[in-house]
Formats: structure tokens, sequence, C-alpha cells
């Protein structure tokens, strides 16, 4: 039984990694696009950077709302919560950044070794500086995650997110700083709900022994009532991200012909199911006689947001389609 929840999560793990692997050769089948030179380490990268994104900004969410649960004040005056998974994340983060960071200073080309790496050259471009600001972010973030005061990685995070949202959108795009601003609200309220729940769960395994299952339950209500607002913010500035990629007039050619249309696609989907588990755990967590039945569906969303961050990693590394 011990080794069953271990053994569970590495291979859920690494489906999730064949999905930037493999998934652009199948996304770009038939459309007639080039394929970035070495998409699938790209895209693997970015999705173990968004991980790590998720993790501890879950972390400081889920902690300060189990602060307002009444009757889990321990001896510090504050309630107990799980070992930090913040640490490990902030190494996974910087060493995915770094990587990025490689491919960006070899002119955005896979580097063969060391010497095709130009440091230097990270300082003479825009996207050299957001990686450079990644790298050094999330080595801040580390660091802060094993000091005392952990809440102080909320800062080098933040600057992660708008690095990326600043990286998503180059000045040559129309609009650049609306698009990043759509960007920011998107990655800030999905990391809040993939890691905020990930954490919740954490916790309420962690209270079900100390408090009973009326305090887990308080904290499943508390993250499903931010979650909602949650679900509602990402869907309305996905959506905008993606009219302002492409027109309304080419969406439906868009979504089977391109392959950033067919991983948007695929996207969506997962989000609708995830939407569709998060309402299940809402339904359990009211009417249900155990409320703490809730964390079943509640798991099966985890592993869905978990695809849905792979994906979202792959589709920040495919082409982008021609605006017609």
């Amino acid at each position: 039984m011990t080794l069953t929840r271990p053994v569970a999560v590495l291979v859920l793990v690494a489906l999730a990694a064949l999905i930037p692997l493999l998934g652009p050769s199948t996304a770009l089948h038939g459309t007639g696009e080039a394929s970035v030179p070495g998409v699938g380490g790209i895209a693997l990268l970015r999705t173990v950077l968004f991980a790590a994104l998720c993790v501890p900004i879950g972390e400081l969410f889920v902690d300060r709302l189990a602060r307002s649960v009444p009757g889990t004040e321990g001896a510090t005056g504050r309630p107990a919560v799980p070992r930090s998974w913040s640490p490990p994340a902030a190494a996974a983060g910087f060493l995915a950044a770094l990587g990025l960071a490689s491919v960006v200073a070899t002119g955005n080309l896979v580097p063969d070794g060391l010497s095709d790496i130009d440091v230097g050259g990270l300082y003479a471009s825009r996207d050299g500086k957001l990686a450079l600001l990644e790298v050094n972010a999330f080595l801040v973030a580390g660091l802060c995650a094993v000091s005392r005061r952990p809440a102080t990685q909320l800062w080098p995070l933040a600057a992660v997110v708008v690095a990326e949202a600043l990286r998503a959108h180059p000045a040559t795009e129309h609009a650049p700083l609306t698009g990043s601003g759509l960007t920011f609200v998107h990655l800030t309220c999905a990391a809040l709900w993939t890691g905020g729940l990930l954490h919740a769960l954490r916790t309420v395994r962690l209270w079900r022994g100390r408090y009973g299952t009326e305090a887990g339950a308080a904290l499943l209500g508390l993250y499903a009532r931010v979650a909602a607002v949650l679900l509602a913010a990402i869907t309305a500035t996905g959506a905008w991200s993606s009219l302002r990629r492409m027109p309304p007039e080419t969406v439906l050619e868009q979504l089977t012909a391109t392959a950033y249309g067919r991983v948007l696609l695929a996207k969506v989907l997962l989000v609708a199911a995830v939407a569709a588990l998060a309402l299940w755990a809402r339904q359990l967590l009211r009417r249900a006689a155990d409320p703490l039945t809730a964390c079943v569906p509640a798991r099966a969303e985890v592993v869905a947001l978990g695809l849905v961050v792979a994906v979202s990693g792959l589709l920040t590394a495919l082409p982008v389609p021609i605006r017609w």
C-alpha cells in the first residue's frame, strides 16, 4: 500500500511527459507547418516550468485559506500543513528555465554543446533578458522557500509569471501589452487552481486524522468557492487570447487545420472535463453524508489538470497560427 501511491505518481508523471515529447509530431501531421528544432524538448521544459510555478503558488494560496478554518490552530497559532514541495519545485523550475535560456542563447536552437551557448548574448535581446530573469527568479524562490519566511517566494514567482506573459507576446505583435495582461491573469489563475487543489487534497489528508472531517470539508469548501471564480477568469482570458490569434471567422478551420488549433482544442476538451469533475466534487461536498467523498473526483481533477499543464507546455512551443 505504501508503494502504490508513489508508483502511481511516477507512472502519471511519465505519461504526462509523453504529451510534450510526442505531441508535436501528432499535432503537426498533415498541416504543412514546419516544426521548430527541438520542439519536443522545449515543450517538456515549459511543462516543467509551469508545474514548478503551480506547486508553490498553490501552497501559499491554500495555506492562507487554512488559517481561516476554525478549530485548526496548533501550538504556533497556525494549522498543521503538509511538508512543503516548494524547494524541489523551485529546483525543477530553475533547471527548466536554465535549459530554456540555453536555447535562447543559441538563437532558439537546441545547443549541441556548451561551446554553442552564448551567455553574454542573452543580455542583448529581449527574450534573453526574460530568460535570465526566470532563471534568477526561480533561484531566489528556492532560497525563500527554505528560509524562515517562505511566503516571500511570492515575489520571485510573480516575476516568473510576468516574464512568461511578456515572452509570449513580443513587441512585434498587435497590442502586445493586452496580450501580456491576458496571459498574466490566465497563468496566475491556472497556477492557483492547479497547485491549490493539489495542496488542498494533501492538507485534507493530513487533517483527517488530526481535526476530523469537518475541518477538511470546510477547507475544500473555501477552495471550491475561489476555484469557481478562477475557472471563470481562465475561461474568459483563454477565449479572448484565442480570438486575438484566431479571428472568429477562421476558428473552426484553424482548430483542425493547424497544430496550434488542434492542441488548443485538446486543451479546451480537457478543461471541460476538469470543470465537470469540479462540479461533481462540489455536489458531493454539499450533499454527501461524508463530504470528504468529494476527494475522489477531486483527485481525478488533479490528474486532468496535470494533463492540462502538459498540453499548455506543448501549446507554447508550437508555431502560432497565421492571422488570416
